[in-house]
């Protein structure tokens, strides 16, 4: 145990989230996929506790991997993911593979598994976001050096996503125009993107809910997501419809205060996708408002403690970094747990360490162990012999720089 605190550093706090949340994570996911394993392992309830768990475990062997790396690093890594992500993203929108409807995952040559590439992009699109805003700190006044360029970038990022996952594009752009408000872009030409885009939007939802069915199948998701639009804003009696909120309103009336128990869910038999999209609506009915409301303290707790490692770090770049990932990360949670009570229409978005998933909880896992690199290497010196920046310039250390 002793060796295995001291190999591990960073927040001790976050580590603890990590935990806890990885525990829930096994408890929802082996009595929400009850219903899957009937269907496709012959009643084997084991196999998908024991594949999340394998997820998990690699999950936290690359976070410690990650929060071992120097986060300044990450400041060239960025360009290069940035670089790759644009051809990756753009191999998925013509070649990728079809999974639920949805063309979001690439197949990896020779291995047979696939992944999501919008996971790397938005990985990516944080970090060079975080890199781009701290190198311009002394023109980021001026539009042409500073801000359209990096517009650019995030509008090419987020418009490859969009077709295939437009909600985890409009979290993507959400969270990089939060992390451009704390950069210290002008506001004016925030505020300009913000009305550009609620006009744009408006009127392409109100273009698309006015056409045909048949007009629009078959152009990127424009159907579904028609659909999604409908069954939300409409008849509270139509059941076909809303199948899924109204299982999930079951579910959560059932749970009450403190719930029916683990694994004595009912509704997991019902839900369509409990154990990813409506994940929460199991852990409300099993655990109750109690375990629902823990679970939001968990990542209210994760965001207060990176802001804290936001207002230690010396550098900017670091501090933007942390910030940008774990927003990134908690507007995700809130999100699907709104659609799980019904706020938000269906958007497809996993509960971040908390669903059923392969390599969505390693991006995840990645994305926190950046962000327990920064609270580590934030420190004035290291037990490990890792000098402070300043130290390390007067021993003549060539450090990367923000």
């Amino acid at each position: 145990m002793n060796w295995l605190l001291k190999k591990v550093k960073g927040d001790p706090v976050i580590w603890g989230v990590v935990v806890m949340l990885s525990l829930v994570s096994l408890l929802a996911v082996y009595s929400s996929t009850g219903s899957l394993a009937f269907k496709q392992k012959g009643g084997n309830t084991e196999f998908y506790l024991f594949k999340q768990l394998l997820f998990i475990g690699m999950g936290l062997g690359m976070m410690w991997l990650a929060h071992m790396l120097d986060y300044r690093y990450y400041s060239r890594i960025s360009q290069m993911l940035l670089y790759l992500s644009y051809p990756l993203l753009v191999y998925t929108l013509f070649f990728g593979v079809e999974i639920n409807n949805a063309v979001r995952w690439m197949e990896i040559p020779g291995t047979g598994l696939t992944f999501q590439t919008s996971d790397l992009a938005k990985l990516a699109l944080i970090m060079y976001l975080a890199r781009f805003l701290s190198k311009r700190q002394d023109t980021i006044h001026i539009a042409r050096s500073a801000f359209l360029p990096l517009l650019g970038a995030i509008v090419g990022i987020c418009v490859l996503i969009a077709p295939a996952n437009l909600s985890t594009a409009l979290v993507l752009f959400s969270t990089c125009l939060l992390l451009m408000f704390l950069g210290r872009i002008p506001l004016k030409f925030i505020l300009a993107v913000v009305a550009s885009g609620i006009i744009f939007f408006t009127l392409v939802a109100t273009l698309v809910m006015k056409m045909p069915e048949e007009s629009i199948a078959g152009i990127a998701r424009l159907s579904t997501w028609k659909s999604r639009i409908e069954n939300f804003m409409g008849d509270e009696e139509n059941i076909n419809g809303r199948y899924q909120n109204i299982q999930a309103k079951i579910a959560i009336a059932k749970g009450g205060l403190l719930g029916q128990g683990p694994g004595n869910s009912v509704q997991r038999n019902f839900l369509p996708e409990a154990y990813s999209d409506f994940i929460y609506a199991i852990i409300l009915e099993e655990y109750g408002l109690v375990g629902g409301v823990g679970l939001i303290l968990l990542y209210l707790l994760l965001l207060y403690r990176s802001i804290r490692i936001v207002v230690r770090s010396p550098k900017a770049f670091g501090a933007l970094l942390a910030v940008g990932l774990s927003f990134s990360l908690v507007i995700q949670a809130f999100i699907n747990m709104a659609v799980a009570v019904n706020i938000f229409p269906v958007t497809g978005l996993a509960l971040p360490l908390i669903s059923m998933g392969g390599t969505s909880t390693l991006f995840t896992s990645i994305a926190i162990g950046i962000i327990l690199s920064v609270s580590r290497f934030s420190e004035p010196e290291e037990e490990d012999g890792f000098a402070s920046e300043d130290k390390g310039k007067e021993k003549g250390g060539n450090f990367v720089p923000a």
